[in-house]
């Protein structure tokens, strides 16, 4: 059974004493790729590194939006720079958050770090991963609004494949008319390990009613770890507790979850080729 991790920070530090063990019960475990999105410059330099010594492992560079302090243009360039490397396959993460950031300024700053980032995206024809978090962890508001509108006038700019598969919505946690607005834009919803928590029916809902080809799977390690490691560290080869509870959703075995997932993250990111 081959799984794909589409989202893994397997440069934090949190992996220090033992990142070489995690990247083995992974590959054990049955991944055949994990995808480590950067967060700034520095770290989008340490997940090309980890690409660089590791077959399995691939990146992507960018500017996550609760870290726009480190973004310039001199590290801009370094990240421009970094994403030419062949094993970058995506721009990320990249996107709004308006649950840390509250400053009508600073909200700001994300909307136009937003949009210089997926110009940028545009420019070298690479897919976008896209976080979204809302103030107060609500399901829609202010954030879904912008960052919609945002990707809706960019993705509408797009021409040739990038215009079909422009990106995913990581860890979705919005509602089901957002997710259908990003479905509609060519968007992947991508599902982290809070699907499988006991209170999480209404996301199980949601998921259920995504179609299977527009579904990724990530772990979002070392964030969000799945039941029965809810509360502990997440790594990569939990990622079949999520396979197993989106194979329960959808009434499919998990087999057939893992090659849907991983085939749909092959056409998104295209590993290299």
């Amino acid at each position: 059974m081959n799984l794909t991790d589409t989202h893994c920070h397997l440069d934090y530090n949190k992996f220090d004493p033992d990142r070489a063990e995690v990247i083995r019960r992974a590959t054990d475990s049955g991944l055949v790729r994990i995808l480590v999105p950067g967060l700034h410059h520095r770290s989008s330099k340490e997940a090309v590194l980890l690409a660089e010594t590791n077959s399995g492992v691939y990146a992507a560079v960018g500017f996550h939006p609760t870290d726009l302090q480190e973004f310039s243009e001199e590290t801009f360039q370094e990240v421009k720079e970094l994403a030419r490397h062949p094993k970058v396959v995506a721009i990320g993460e990249i996107g709004m958050d308006y649950y840390w950031v509250k400053e009508p300024e600073r909200r700001a700053f994300q909307r136009e770090a937003l949009r210089r980032q997926l110009q940028f995206a545009k420019e070298v024809g690479k897919p976008v991963i896209i976080h979204m978090r809302e103030e107060n962890d609500a399901w829609l508001g202010e954030a879904s609004v912008d960052l919609l509108g945002i990707l809706e006038e960019w993705q509408t700019a797009l021409q040739g494949p990038l215009a079909e598969k422009p990106g995913v919505l990581h860890s979705f946690n919005g509602n089901l008319e957002t997710a259908q607005k990003a479905l509609e834009l060519g968007f992947y919803i991508g599902v982290t390990g809070p699907v499988t928590y006991k209170n999480a029916e209404e996301k199980r809902g949601i998921i259920r009613q995504i179609p299977l080809d527009k579904i990724l799977i990530e772990t979002d390690a070392p964030f969000l770890a799945p039941v029965p490691f809810r509360g502990k560290r997440n790594e990569p080869a939990f990622v079949h507790h999520i396979a197993d509870k989106i194979a329960e959703i959808h009434s499919k075995s998990p087999a057939e979850i893992a090659g849907i997932t991983t085939a749909n993250a092959a056409r998104l990111f295209a590993w290299g080729d």
